[in-house]
């Protein structure tokens, strides 16, 4: 049963249904936030990088389409799934995966720590990731919602899936070696994300080296169990940080 779990639970037909209350969560809470200071509306940063493409083709009806896109590429994935293992749905498993990805956010904060203290050799300082005050409750917690989906499909999916490819594909690199040299550059490009914009952070070595330790803990749980419960554990992660 239980070897039947870790395999099942990492295909489209749980992953991306279990991830798909994140996203339409994180879409309501989105279309209904305040503008942030200035006027200017709050998304998720990686959000807006996976539409700048979709914007630019068809302006305002970039965004629209960019979910029309989406939903439909997830559909075709799941479809594609549900046929090939016709009659082999379990809903219990999407309650497992939910558990699941409870306790790897609450084990989270204190392995990635640990890891950093003893790559740093220090403690962490007292504030190492600073809230942004301005922004209201329910709007942190949307932001939250959109760093599962967003940034583990932008940072996992698409540019740590992307480097791979073209270096096996361009430079002729072994299969292991591109994805470690992809692991490493995504992991390191997902956390100088966290200092770009109007609410990114101030800048500190503990917390680079955090968030980097943390890209390749999300790169490690995307391989080993899929994007669902990677997208799960680290909105959970991101929410129980802003209830502290």
């Amino acid at each position: 049963m239980l070897s039947t779990y870790w395999q099942s639970s990492r295909a489209p037909r749980y992953s991306l249904l279990f991830a798909l209350p994140l996203l339409l969560v994180y879409q309501t809470l989105a279309a209904l936030a305040p503008a942030g200071p200035g006027g200017i509306g709050v998304r998720n940063g990686a959000d807006v990088i996976l539409q700048s493409a979709f914007v630019w083709l068809a302006g305002a009806w970039g965004p629209r389409l960019f979910m029309i896109c989406l939903i439909a590429v997830g559909a075709w994935f799941i479809a594609k799934d549900v046929r090939r293992n016709r009659g082999n749905f379990k809903p219990a498993f999407l309650g497992a995966m939910l558990l699941e990805s409870v306790l790897l956010a609450l084990m989270f904060g204190f392995v990635v720590g640990a890891l950093t203290a003893a790559v740093l050799g220090a403690a962490p300082p007292a504030m190492m990731f600073r809230g942004t005050d301005e922004l209201s409750r329910s709007t942190l917690l949307m932001l939250s919602l959109g760093a599962g989906i967003y940034e583990e499909l932008l940072f996992r999916v698409v540019l740590v899936g992307l480097i791979a490819w073209g270096a096996q594909r361009v430079l002729g690199w072994r299969p292991l070696a591109a994805g470690i040299v992809a692991t490493v550059v995504g992991a390191l490009v997902f956390s100088a994300f966290h200092y770009i914009g109007p609410f990114g952070d101030r800048f500190e070595v503990y917390s680079f080296v955090f968030r980097t330790i943390a890209g390749l803990f999300f790169s490690a749980l995307y391989l080993l169990r899929g994007f669902g419960v990677t997208a799960w554990t680290h909105s959970l992660y991101d929410v129980f940080l802003l209830l502290r």
